[in-house]
């Protein structure tokens, strides 16, 4: 089993997957972690800017974990059979160990489709209206 974790600075999880362009890739064998390498994808392969259908580097692991990801990007890994797993979990050897023993805390999808940059307008211009729930 492969499980990427996405991490732009390379020493925490992410907050928003879609434009990230490293991953931690764990190679997982009998439930524990035997490898552990870091995927640098160029701007045009970040999940924002590649094409849905297209063959990705992260399309042979079955597990993607981030601290969130919108519900198009949640439906894509999905499609190619990878699970998306979102927590607030920052600590990249925590969370998969945790997703391992099955005490990962999860978070649910945003409650939106719009991309990282969008979030903050949308957010912004709702955030007072909705009491900060969107």
């Amino acid at each position: 089993m492969k499980i990427a974790v996405a991490s732009q600075n390379k020493t925490s999880i992410t907050e928003h997957a879609g434009h990230c362009q490293r991953f931690w890739i764990y190679d997982i064998k009998d439930n524990e972690m035997i490898a552990k390498t870091l995927l640098e994808l160029p701007p045009e392969q970040s999940f924002h800017n590649s094409k849905p259908n297209d063959s990705h580097p992260l399309d042979d692991v079955q597990v993607l974990i981030a601290g969130g990801m919108g519900k198009k990007l949640v439906s894509r890994l999905e499609q190619k059979g990878i699970e998306p797993v979102m927590t607030k979990e920052t600590d990249l050897d925590k969370a998969v160990n945790g997703y391992l023993n099955g005490s990962l805390v999860r978070e649910d999808s945003e409650c939106h489709d719009h991309e990282h940059e969008h979030q903050h307008r949308h957010q912004h211009r709702h955030g007072g209206e909705t009491g900060g729930k969107h």
